[in-house]
C-alpha cells in the first residue's frame, strides 16, 4: 500500500506540473504593472517546493530510514486520492478562470482585470485552497509524519503571510470594486471562511 500511495502522489505531482507549465509560459510573456515580490515571498515559495515536492521524494529514497513512519491503510489511500482529485480540479479551474491575470508571485499584470467569475465567484483564494488540499492529500498519501505533513505546514505558512499582502495589493489596484467583491465572498471555503 505504501508504494501505491507514493505512486498516486507522484502521478498527481506530474499532473500538477503539466497544468502549471503552460500558465508559467504565458505569464512570462505578460508585462508586469505592479511587482510586490519580496525575499520573504520567494523564500516561502521555495519552502513550499521543498515541503510539497522534495520531502516526499527524500522520504521515498529512504533517507529517513523509517523514522516517523506510520501505517498506511486503504482508507487513507482512498481519502488521499479523492482529496487529490479535488486539489487538481480546483487548481486547474483556478488557472483557467484567472487566465492571463495569473502570476506565481505578487504581481499585477498590464491590463489586469479583477476576476470574480467561475470559482472566484465563491472564494477569493481558490488557488491557495487548492494548495491546502494538496497538503492534505500529501499528509494522507505519504505515510511519514514529517514528509507527509511538510507540504501542509509550508502551504499554511505561505498563505498566512501572503494572503493579506495579496489582498492589500488587489485593494490598491481595484479599490471599491475589490471591497465589494470581498464583502460577498469568503477567503477559502464558500460560506464559511
Amino acid at each position: 500500500m505504501i508504494r501505491t500511495s507514493f505512486i498516486i502522489w507522484a502521478l498527481m505531482l506530474v499532473t500538477w506540473c503539466a497544468m502549471r507549465y503552460p500558465a508559467m509560459r504565458r505569464a512570462r510573456r505578460q508585462k508586469t504593472r505592479v511587482d510586490r515580490r519580496s525575499t520573504l515571498d520567494i523564500s516561502l515559495l521555495v519552502t513550499c517546493t521543498f515541503g510539497l515536492v522534495v520531502m516526499p521524494i527524500v522520504w521515498r529514497l529512504g533517507i529517513f530510514d523509517g523514522f516517523a513512519d506510520r501505517a498506511q491503510g486503504i482508507v487513507l489511500a482512498i481519502l488521499g486520492t479523492l482529496t487529490g482529485i479535488a486539489f487538481l480540479w480546483l487548481f486547474r479551474r483556478s488557472h483557467k478562470d484567472l487566465g492571463k491575470n495569473w502570476s506565481v508571485t505578487l504581481e499585477v499584470r498590464e491590463g489586469h482585470q479583477l476576476v470574480t467569475g467561475g470559482v472566484y465567484a465563491h472564494v477569493r483564494h481558490p488557488m491557495y485552497a487548492s494548495f491546502l488540499l494538496w497538503g492534505i492529500t500529501q499528509a494522507l498519501l505519504i505515510p511519514n509524519w514529517i514528509a507527509g505533513l511538510a507540504g501542509l505546514v509550508a502551504v499554511m505558512a505561505l498563505y498566512a503571510v501572503r494572503q493579506s499582502r495579496e489582498e492589500a495589493m488587489m485593494r490598491d489596484t481595484f479599490g471599491a470594486e475589490y471591497d465589494a467583491y470581498c464583502a460577498r465572498t469568503k477567503r477559502l471555503i464558500p460560506g464559511v471562511f
